[in-house]
């Protein structure tokens, strides 16, 4: 079974230019909630990530942290599109920050909507777009992988990254396109930040061997699959049952999130002719 995660702090300083305050929204994918991060040294603070639509305690918790710094929100930036990091701009714009013309950065979407923000415009930035506030510089990397639009915000000053879902404090994360997702775990380990702020979870204070362990288990995950194939060569398996043959130290309420990246694996294996698929079942490649 997996470890279970340790708690954290509801609101936290956690270096000299970071603040994290907890989203309210813990619970299976988004382990103790999604982390959103006030930026800066000064009265002006950068927002990133959001959390879900419509958690008053989160609002009220970020309201009580801003008015006791008498801070304020110069804009907000969303690593992705997943709802439990861009829904909460509505509520934070309209409970908190009292305005809908703040500026709300992300990256465009490869293919699919964008998360409806009602009556508030995106601001689509571009890779290495430079976000600044005072005393924090944000350079913005695309680090696709997990989802199409997925980007990582390298701090330089503190050579720390802020890695949105693509490492996750404590678990591993679930991929939607697995060979773009080594890719960005490289970039990431190319970056050689001192630490890494990630979207759920803990701090990474050790990121080169998170990174590594990260590469190491998908490439264990996807033996795992050719040998359950190998094994059972014979005949056609559905993704899930693969699933619970390999995945034995997962919950099964993560089954399903298991399952797409399963399926990410067995799509990168078909790719290289190792694996081929009849009706949604896959078995290993035939020999020519």
């Amino acid at each position: 079974m997996a470890t279970a995660l340790p708690k954290l702090a509801l609101v936290e300083q956690i270096s000299q230019r970071v603040m994290r305050v907890l989203g309210c929204n813990p619970g299976g994918l988004r382990l103790q909630g999604t982390n959103t991060y006030l930026v800066g040294t000064g009265k002006r603070k950068i927002l990133i990530d959001t959390g879900d639509p419509e958690i008053p305690e989160y609002t009220q918790l970020l309201k009580t942290v801003l008015d006791s710094h008498n801070a304020s929100v110069q804009e907000i930036i969303i690593t992705h599109f997943h709802v439990d990091h861009v829904g909460g701009v509505p509520s934070v714009c309209r409970d908190v920050l009292k305005t809908t013309s703040l500026p709300v950065s992300k990256m465009h979407r490869v293919e699919g909507p964008e998360f409806d923000l009602r009556d508030i415009k995106y601001s689509f930035v571009d890779h290495h777009h430079t976000f600044k506030t005072d005393g924090v510089t944000l350079r913005a990397h695309f680090n696709p992988g997990h989802s199409d639009d997925h980007m990582i915000l390298y701090m330089e000053e503190e050579n720390a990254v802020f890695s949105g879902d693509t490492i996750l404090g404590g678990r591993t994360t679930t991929v939607e396109n697995l060979s773009q997702y080594m890719k960005s775990l490289q970039d990431i380990l190319d970056l050689k930040p001192a630490v890494i702020y990630p979207a759920h979870g803990a701090v990474i204070n050790d990121p080169a061997s998170t990174i590594n362990y990260y590469i190491t288990h998908r490439q264990e995950r996807e033996k795992q699959i050719t040998q359950f194939l190998t094994d059972r060569k014979t005949e056609a398996h559905a993704v899930m049952t693969i699933v619970k043959h390999i995945y034995v130290d997962v919950p099964e309420d993560l089954h399903k999130s298991a399952a797409k990246n399963v399926h990410q694996h067995l799509l990168k294996l078909k790719d290289e002719d190792i694996v081929e698929c009849f009706d949604n079942k896959w078995k290993l490649r035939e020999a020519s």
